[in-house]
């Protein structure tokens, strides 16, 4: 594809037909997992997808923090899942009431004080709030044990909080070969769970799990409903994964040839573009071959990320592309991208066709 002579480089291009096949596949294979799907819009943070992720049979939307949540009930969401273990002092407990007059709103805990704190900030709006349990699947960032869930529900429950299910992040799929064995710790963490709460007399009728690595690996014999986000777009980090094709890859930076040399024996044979790491953003995982790809020149690699910078090392093989050429630079880490731009370029059929705000932008807290 040739980007569009109107763009200005560096800048972030969404193919809008190839956004549209991702949503839609996402959709339909969950569905016919017997699942609902609610997608994590941080991912993106535009409601105009988020729009479209509902046309195509969302159940809700799920959000990282209360900003988020925010912008998207202002744009008309009805079921929002801030899905992070909040710490909920009065301010935020008055921005969740606010909340809760828009739309279906419930938050993530994993922790007794954690409810305790939440309930008392509520006071009598304890009772408008829903509350899913963070569950450890493998992960070991946040969350709680599957056998430590009664526990924390009967805090929760004590101080007045409605307990309506359990959600897990099985983050450590982002990794070579980890996507089946973090699907199946999430299985057991989230079956475990369930049961033991089920048992205690809890109604669990949300179990959440899913990422965009395990989404269409999670089994309905437990799970409701899963969470992807990066799904919509694809990113470096899932092709390497071979989670997406190329073909798959529905957001690319636009960037031009800076600086342009041949290479000597002990100096790699390179091109520098104008789309660094405030725009590409900064994440490499240890496994991954560089910082992002070439959606049009899989050999090469970015070896080195400057502010303004992308150094990128060419095969001696390949044609080295010319001063002012513009490529399409996929990031590893496309949730980071979309956090660093105001708004995007939106192309259908090759042309221009709309510019999409990043509403949610920012809104961190």
């Amino acid at each position: 594809m040739t980007i569009p002579a109107e763009i200005d480089t560096p800048e972030i291009i969404i193919d809008r037909d190839v956004l549209q096949r991702n949503i839609d596949r996402m959709a339909t294979a969950v569905q016919a997992k017997g699942l609902h799907l609610r997608p994590h819009v941080k991912t993106h943070k535009v409601p105009e997808i988020a729009e479209m992720q509902l046309a195509a049979g969302a159940t809700g939307l799920t959000v990282a923090t209360l900003g988020e949540a925010e912008v998207f009930a202002e744009h008309g969401a009805k079921d929002i899942f801030i899905a992070y273990p909040l710490w909920v002092g009065p301010r935020q407990a008055e921005r969740l009431q606010r909340l809760a007059a828009k739309a279906r709103i419930a938050v993530g805990l994993d922790s007794r004080e954690a409810a305790e704190t939440m309930a008392a900030s509520l006071g009598d709006a304890v009772g408008e709030i829903e509350v899913l349990l963070e569950i450890d699947s493998g992960h070991h960032r946040s969350g709680i044990a599957p056998d430590a869930a009664v526990d924390v529900a009967h805090a929760a429950a004590r101080a007045g909080l409605r307990v309506t299910g359990i959600f897990t992040f099985p983050g450590h799929s982002y990794a070579p070969g980890m996507p089946l064995k973090a699907a199946d710790e999430e299985r057991l963490a989230l079956g475990e769970a369930a049961d033991l709460l089920t048992a205690a007399g809890f109604p669990i009728t949300h179990v959440s799990g899913g990422s965009t690595p395990t989404a269409t690996l999670t089994g309905n014999s437990g799970a409701t409903e899963v969470r992807p986000g990066v799904y919509v777009f694809g990113d470096a980090q899932q092709l390497e994964l071979d989670r997406c094709a190329a073909e798959d890859i529905a957001l690319t930076v636009a960037a031009t040839v800076v600086s342009r040399h041949e290479g000597t024996d002990l100096i790699p044979r390179r091109v520098i573009l104008d789309s660094g790491s405030k725009i590409l953003g900064g994440d490499r995982p240890g496994w991954a071959t560089g910082f992002g790809r070439l959606l049009d020149h899989p050999e090469a690699r970015i070896s080195a990320l400057s502010e303004h910078h992308a150094t990128v090392v060419w095969p001696a093989e390949a044609t080295l592309p010319a001063l002012g050429d513009r490529l399409r630079v996929v990031p590893n880490h496309v949730c980071i991208a979309m956090n660093l731009v105001d708004e995007v370029t939106v192309i259908s059929g090759g042309e221009i066709v709309a510019r999409w705000q990043v509403a949610a932008r920012g809104r961190n807290k």
